[in-house]
């Protein structure tokens, strides 16, 4: 998409938006409210976009989280920003813009060694955090030197679901298929490296190489989840759905499972209330992620409690006094 068409997409999206489009507003009958969502060809081109960018994100999403590695993630979404903003600026495509960025990233930040030691571990933070902060002062100048009015400035920092096309649908399609791909052939592996990772390297896996990978992996992750969300909101789908994930569960198959539904269930929930609303796509699925982490949090942190209500009756019980029923003597 041009600068050109990405402004004229972004003026009539507003348009629309304020206009008439959804002036009906939500009905609360979710039989008729549903068919007005799909009535236009545009909201189901990005219920499909949507679907194809929660899945690739909570599968990459939850080895980011399980490897520790959110800071980078963010910084690859940030490095999208630029990416699109100067590839508007030289009249190509803003989907190449987001790939190329941060796919460079995501080789730069993988250059830096990653092991156990704090001392690495501080290397590539410093990395990480340098590259964000060009890649951010690089994104202000693009718009700068934009010689039209930048519209979609807001779609690209907040995200939108407007102006999205079938032939961007199957792009997303074919480059989230090639990194699930790719995920499951190193997936066993991967999760082996990023769990013990020098039992790993003792035992002959090339857990330099998976790391790298992954960050690429990650990296078109990050560059279609931007499309969605926008730059500055990528955790929504990147993170969050993984962080609740492992509030619910410990166990890898049910949390990665739980992840995937999460990721899904903020996308459709996200894009029909920015449907029936004037507000960003992005700040919906920020606030349902949130949520849904609080909720788990709240419910993982009560029903702690619960259970140590018996042991703490037991401890507390004089020897002399029968045990309450349902506590072991």
């Amino acid at each position: 998409m041009t600068g050109t068409a990405l402004s004229s997409t972004a003026l009539t999206g507003t348009a629309l938006t304020r206009t008439g489009l959804n002036a009906t507003g939500i009905t609360w009958n979710i039989v008729a409210d549903v068919r007005q969502l799909l009535q236009f060809p545009f909201m189901v081109n990005a219920f499909r976009a949507g679907t194809i960018v929660a899945v690739l994100a909570g599968a990459l999403g939850w080895f980011m989280v399980l490897r520790r590695q959110s800071f980078a993630g963010h910084t690859l979404a940030v490095v999208s920003f630029p990416g699109a903003a100067g590839a508007i600026l030289a009249g190509i495509s803003a989907i190449a813009g987001y790939f190329a960025a941060a796919i460079g990233a995501a080789l730069v930040i993988a250059a830096v060694p990653r092991s156990s030691g704090g001392r690495a571990i501080s290397s590539e933070s410093a990395v990480v955090g340098t590259v964000q902060a060009f890649a951010l002062a690089c994104g202000a100048l693009f718009v700068g030197l934009y010689g039209g009015f930048l519209n979609g400035l807001t779609g690209l920092l907040f995200g939108s679901f407007l102006g999205i096309s079938s032939g961007q649908v199957l792009a997303l399609l074919a480059v989230a298929a090639a990194a699930i791909g790719v995920l499951a052939l190193i997936g066993r592996p991967l999760f082996f490296a990023t769990v013990d990772p020098d039992v790993a390297a003792a035992r002959g896996v090339p857990v330099r190489l998976l790391g790298v990978i992954f960050l690429v992996l990650l990296g078109c992750a990050a560059a279609e989840v931007s499309q969605i969300t926008g730059a500055l909101l990528v955790f929504a789908l990147l993170v969050m759905p993984a962080a609740t994930a492992q509030q619910i569960t410990s166990r890898p198959m049910r949390s990665f499972a739980i992840t995937i539904l999460l990721g899904l269930a903020t996308v459709w929930l996200g894009l029909a209330a920015a449907y029936f609303s004037v507000y960003p796509v992005g700040f919906f699925m920020t606030t349902f992620g949130f949520a849904g982490y609080v909720l788990a949090v709240a419910g993982r942190t009560a029903l702690t409690r619960v259970r140590q209500i018996p042991a703490a009756a037991l401890s507390t019980r004089p020897a002399n006094r029968p045990a309450p029923p349902g506590v072991l003597p």
